[in-house]
């Protein structure tokens, strides 16, 4: 019996940091996010910074680990980025000129062929993101990119280029913040 107990605890203490959230700051982000009917992990995460202001505690979650940027941005599979604000408030103004400023960077400008996407997108950020808001961005193959807010779901915008160019805001060759990528993809 006491054997059988030994042999528990050993198991639960070598399975039990797979079972706990990553903590960022003093965010904790879970280590998967069930989408459809697939389970995707945490691959990395860290802090949007705007000079010195941690605006958000940002994962990004994969089906599997990977550490090269242009792979997850090319991959057409279930992928999401979670977004917990920390700051006291976002308004939905600067929310927008961040991602109308993302789509520029991540497309070298070439953001015509998704300008009503991106005004789609950017209709759904009408209000300020406040402290301890989550917001998820989850794109499912052959369906789109679908925004929760505040685990409401206010929107998908279609289109693998659309997730591609989006993506990128985070990982591309000029991301929005160069360390918050190095921490999404596990560095």
């Amino acid at each position: 019996m006491i054997k059988r107990f030994l042999i528990a605890i050993l198991a639960l203490q070598m399975v039990s940091p797979l079972a706990f959230a990553m903590e960022v700051g003093n965010v904790h982000l879970p280590d998967s996010l069930k989408v459809g009917e697939n389970s995707l992990i945490l691959n990395g995460a860290g802090f949007r910074k705007k000079l010195f202001i941690k605006v958000y505690a940002g994962g990004l979650y994969l089906q599997e680990k990977q550490s090269d940027p242009g792979v997850i941005i090319e991959a057409d599979e279930p992928m999401a980025i979670r977004m917990h604000f920390v700051y006291h408030k976002v308004s939905g103004k600067k929310l927008i000129k961040a991602w109308n400023e993302g789509f520029e960077k991540a497309t070298e400008g070439n953001v015509a062929s998704l300008k009503s996407r991106i005004e789609t997108f950017n209709s759904f950020f009408k209000e300020d993101a406040k402290k301890n808001d989550i917001y998820d961005l989850i794109y499912i193959p052959g369906h789109g990119v679908d925004v929760y807010i505040k685990r409401a779901l206010a929107g998908t915008v279609q289109g693998l280029d659309f997730k591609k160019a989006l993506f990128a805001i985070w990982l591309g060759d000029k991301p929005a913040d160069s360390r918050l990528k190095k921490k999404m993809l596990g560095k």
